[in-house]
């Protein structure tokens, strides 16, 4: 599934921290059922449709109602008209939801791919990125959390109970992305900063 965003970039929800390298990619989103939520906070469809999703993502995922989150993970694809309206939307959806950094022309390609024309539509697809549904709004409206299995058969997902549990202890708490890397962009993005204002104050002394 990571290849469908080879060479792109997605946003952790909340922390907003990137999420673009293959083998980040490759562990948000290996052996799960992907769901890419195109939408928007301002369309009234979608502001009908949108608290069902998150309660379906939740009752899926959050350990207040299932001892162990089932291998589901969402990216929304926005139509928002701008990044505040983007923002504020997923500050009140869940915090494991994934998203296409507003303005990028990838969400574009994402829409023509898979034939989409109007908000909102949840597209489900396996982990080697072939279509299970088309638009799973009507379905989600419809079954609640019990269409989740239909797709995980469908997907044929390999059941993740044999990993050892310190694979999980050393992966919990973690953002997808490692301190390090966290440290190596605060320190580039500074070095650009001053590069900046050097180049400026140049330009006023001339």
């Amino acid at each position: 599934m990571a290849s469908l965003f080879t060479g792109k970039i997605l946003m952790a929800n909340r922390d907003e921290d990137e999420v673009e390298t293959e083998r980040e990619l490759t562990w948000a989103l290996e052996n799960k059922v992907l769901l890419l939520y195109f939408g928007s906070g301002q369309c009234p469809r979608c502001r009908r449709f949108s608290p069902l999703l998150k309660d379906f993502f939740v009752r899926l995922t959050d350990e207040f109602y299932v001892e162990r989150a089932s291998q589901v993970v969402l990216v929304y694809v926005s139509r928002d008209e701008t990044e505040q309206q983007q923002r504020a939307f997923l500050r009140s959806m869940p915090k494991r939801w994934l998203a296409v950094p507003f303005g990028d022309a990838f969400k574009r390609e994402l829409e023509l791919r898979f034939s989409v024309s109007e908000v909102p539509a949840v597209v489900v697809l396996k982990p080697n990125g072939e279509v299970i549904v088309g638009n799973a709004v009507e379905e989600i409206q419809r079954m609640g959390p019990a269409c989740f299995r239909n797709w995980q058969e469908a997907a044929e997902l390999v059941d993740r109970n044999f990993r050892l549990a310190e694979d999980f202890d050393e992966r919990s708490g973690r953002s997808f992305t490692d301190p390090i890397r966290r440290l190596k962009y605060k320190l580039d993005k500074k070095k650009k900063k001053k590069t900046k204002e050097g180049e400026e104050g140049g330009e006023e002394e001339s």
